[in-house]
């Protein structure tokens, strides 16, 4: 709605519904309305229903470890900016960033730093995982892009504004994670996959939500706990 420039009011007036409808449907986010409703509000705000109500989708169309997939985007550059930001807002208990630079969080994102500081304030964890600005991974995939806008340069953007929260914030290097970023929100993750010699926003990515235990959630977050295990802590320096 915010990023449509819409009231509560505007949109029930285009769907049709009492405006304390929308507001029912805004507090209390597992209402399923019905499927008319649901199709007249993705059409008015410009979204597709899934990003919405994925588990109409779900419950739908959808069985066994497919259940988890809410949407698929092509390019990671697909998946809207507003979905980033209500998960990082929405999170009660983490919040993990995967990404080998997470350089395009603090292009993306307006006052990224602020948000963080206080989702940590109210108690939740807040990591990043990033790539060894000066490991040979990094000189290899630098001459892998052949980019002005190095990924060493693009690392150091993170530890820069990572400096700036920690130790509220929690930091670690890695190497492993250079072909597979994943982000957790609490029960919902996206997890972009690196092709070929495209940067990271050429990524297909998906957005998985957890249903249940050994899906395909608890593998890739398996996977990040692994890295952050074996990881290098950031000082508070960023060095």
């Amino acid at each position: 709605m915010t990023s449509a420039r819409m009231t509560e009011r505007q949109l029930a007036e285009a769907v049709g519904v009492d405006e304390k409808t929308v507001s029912r449907w805004v507090a209390q986010p597992g209402r399923l309305p019905h499927p008319r409703h649901r199709y007249a509000t993705a059409d008015a705000l410009g979204v597709d229903e899934t990003m919405l109500w994925p588990q109409a989708v779900r419950s739908a169309i959808k069985t066994g470890a497919d259940r988890e997939i809410v949407a698929v985007y092509p390019f990671r550059s697909a998946c809207p900016r507003s979905l980033w930001r209500d998960l990082i807002t929405g999170a009660k208990h983490e919040l993990f960033f995967g990404g080998y630079t997470n350089y395009f969080l603090w292009l993306d994102q307006n006052n990224l730093g602020g948000a963080l500081r206080r989702k940590a304030e109210q108690g939740v964890r807040v990591r990043f995982l990033v790539g060894d600005p000066d490991s040979p991974v990094t000189r290899e995939r630098e001459e892998i892009e052949g980019v002005a806008l190095t990924v060493s340069t693009r690392i150091r953007v993170t530890l820069d504004e990572l400096g700036k929260l920690l130790p509220t914030v929690e930091g670690r290097f890695s190497d492993r994670h250079i072909a597979t970023s994943v982000f957790l929100f609490d029960n919902d993750a996206l997890v972009s996959i690196h092709v070929a010699d495209l940067l990271g926003h050429d990524s297909p990515t998906l957005h998985i939500c957890r249903q249940g235990p050994d899906g395909l959630y608890d593998r890739f977050a398996s996977h990040v706990e692994h890295l952050w295990e074996k990881g290098r802590e950031i000082a508070a320096s960023g060095a």
